[in-house]
């Protein structure tokens, strides 16, 4: 039987996210991005296609590594404005019913209490339906602008993370019982202290001695997204991500990719299934395959090369700036987003990949799935992804607003509901539930170990 695709629509609070320069395009609403209705228009339209989330992603900082400036980041729109993500949920919470809302945030800039208390929030707010997009952030000038001296070394953050991760878990899962809030007004007593506990924590990077500032919310600890695929990244993901979000240019590349994210899960003493992989796409569906060249060749022209640029020296660490277009990219060990230069050096021997190839509007400038056509003809592709590569779903990412996910919700949808492959209805409960049958982590999440438990 084949497996059921899972989409999350793939968008950030800034003009310019992956493919800079679109926000010009005269039919983009993306210079709208700071306006109530952006967002409620945006989470109306992906429930309407019964997607699963709303994906957010952001960034820290600025692109500044590409001429040693932010400039081209500035002048481009590449990530540039960025606002918080988190206020936008709200918004396309109150205008929705079942959607998710998956919101990054760098857990580097981040006090375990505090970001525990705005999950918890949302969590209640949204009726269980948000998640945490886990990263640790990849530029320098966001470590400086939190008051650091710099990005920190990738495998020391995820070590913090872990650590990060401890924490909050605890602040989640153990501080209040599931009966502690009982909001009696004949006796007046709203919580019974007794079913509520302080959580103490000392360690290398934290500390923390608090009970939580928040009553469990439905999914207790939010779902939790994590993107990174570098070595470090996978395993800290097998430990305890329940979705995955990766890149890849190619089906053996990517496959390779989820090989290693689930055997990391078994040896952490999860189920290989425990984790829904989500691999980045980018998506132009039209009536016809010509339609959808033709509009593939229209965004083209509005792609901001040099913008491309900008984000991908920030996310690689490497300035472009000093390479020519048909320069090729060696490897650079780098501490910034290091699972893109191993992907395009060290896991791709097969050729000598160019800036040029890079700033191209297609597979490897998307750093996904990169498809055009007809509804048949994406939807082909979708499934051979599935089948090859063993992913369970796909992030669309943000092309031109609204139109590119209005032709998904509209042609790509239906296609894949009626070969069996896409739900027509959600199912019930909080996000988790939706997506794994049980809105609570099971016992054999790291994060079980800290659930509130009565004295023998």
């Amino acid at each position: 039987m084949a497996k059921e695709i899972r989409l999350n629509a793939f968008h950030m609070n800034a003009p310019g996210h992956s493919w800079p320069g679109l926000w010009a395009h005269p039919n983009d609403a993306s210079i709208r991005h700071d306006t109530p209705d952006y967002w409620t228009d945006l989470a109306k339209t992906a429930e309407r296609g019964l997607l699963d989330a709303v994906f957010l992603a952001d960034v820290i900082g600025v692109y500044d590594v590409y001429g040693g400036s932010p400039d081209t980041a500035i002048r481009t729109g590449a990530q540039a404005p960025t606002l918080d993500p988190f206020p936008v949920v709200p918004l396309m919470a109150a205008v929705t019913e079942n959607i998710g809302f998956g919101v990054t945030a760098t857990l580097t800039y981040e006090k375990p209490y505090l970001l525990a208390r705005r999950f918890s929030t949302l969590d209640h707010l949204t009726k269980g339906r948000i998640a945490w997009n886990i990263v640790t952030g990849i530029l320098d000038s966001g470590a400086k602008g939190a008051g650091q001296a710099g990005l920190s070394d990738h495998d020391q953050r995820y070590a913090a993370a872990e650590e990060f991760l401890d924490v909050v878990y605890g602040l989640w899962e153990g501080s209040w019982a599931d009966d502690a809030l009982v909001r009696d007004r004949q006796t007046r007593t709203y919580t019974r202290p007794d079913r509520v506990r302080r959580v103490s924590h000392h360690g290398a990077h934290y500390d923390l001695d608090a009970i939580h500032l928040v009553h469990p919310s439905p999914q207790r600890t939010p779902f939790l997204f994590q993107a990174g695929a570098s070595s470090a990244g996978r395993d800290f993901a097998g430990g305890h991500a329940e979705a995955v979000f990766v890149n890849g240019h190619t089906k053996a590349l990517v496959a390779d990719t989820v090989r290693g994210i689930r055997a990391r899960a078994v040896a952490h003493g999860r189920q290989a299934d425990d984790i829904r992989i989500f691999l980045g796409a980018t998506i132009i569906v039209a009536p016809t395959d010509a339609e959808a060249a033709d509009r593939h060749a229209e965004y083209q022209r509005w792609v901001d090369d040099e913008g491309s640029l900008a984000l991908l020296s920030g996310w690689s660490g490497i300035d472009l700036s000093r390479y020519g277009l048909d320069d090729p990219i060696e490897h650079v060990e780098g501490n910034a987003m290091r699972s893109l230069v191993e992907a395009i050096t060290i896991r791709s021997p097969e050729r000598r990949w160019t800036v040029r190839d890079l700033v191209r509007f297609g597979p490897v400038g998307g750093r996904g799935a990169f498809i055009a056509g007809s509804a048949a003809t994406v939807a082909d592709e979708l499934q051979s992804w599935v089948e090859q590569s063993d992913v369970d779903g796909f992030n669309l990412t943000r092309i031109v607003v609204p139109e590119s996910l209005e032709a998904v919700v509209d042609l790509l949808v239906p296609e894949l509901q009626t070969r069996g492959v896409f739900k027509t209805a959600y199912a019930p409960g909080p996000l988790r539930q939706k997506i794994f049958g049980d809105p609570r982590l099971p016992a054999r999440h790291p994060a079980a170990q800290h659930r509130f438990a009565d004295a023998a």
